[in-house]
């Protein structure tokens, strides 16, 4: 099943998480437009994790409805690729690859077997638009549109560092 979802410009507010059928079946809650932290609901609006920003770091934190750690997601130096690491707890380690000028990404186990792919599907000077197609067994599709957020938001950080 693919899940679509986006950002909103001001990095604030709700927006709906949908299925390909159109039909609504979770949202993003954008905390703030001075931060970066999210919290993902279910059909039901059950909140089922939550992710930011590590305090000081530029590691982004997934935890689940408890407050306990899911994972970590972090950026890793590579030429010609953007490369990110989430470290699933107790779940093993994922990549997370797209060639440097490329919209689609792709998420691979430790044994480099294919799990999940997605897409930004945004315009030029739109908020940041993502479809999502998990396989994995082992990770959940809420988990991964927290994780894909937090790549978002690695990436925003990083742009706005170079501009500086």
């Amino acid at each position: 099943m693919n899940l679509y979802f986006r950002d909103n410009f001001f990095n604030s507010g709700i927006t709906e998480i949908f299925c390909e059928q159109q039909e609504n079946v979770g949202h993003l809650d954008l905390k703030s437009a001075f931060g970066s932290a999210i919290e993902v609901y279910g059909k039901d609006s059950q909140l089922i994790c939550s992710g930011g920003f590590r305090f000081f770091s530029g590691k982004w934190e997934v935890s689940g409805a408890n407050g306990e750690q899911l994972g970590v997601l972090r950026s890793r130096l590579a030429f010609f690729t953007k490369k990110f690491t989430y470290e699933a707890e107790g779940r093993g380690s994922y990549e997370i690859v797209s060639p440097a000028f490329s919209k689609e990404y792709e998420i691979s186990d430790e044994s480099g077997v294919l799990v999940a792919r997605f897409e930004q599907v945004n315009g030029w000077f739109s908020s940041g638009a993502f479809v999502l197609n998990n396989q994995s067994a082992y990770l959940d599709t809420y988990e991964l549109v927290a994780v894909i957020m937090g790549m978002h938001a690695i990436q925003k950080r990083q742009r706005s560092a170079a501009s500086n």
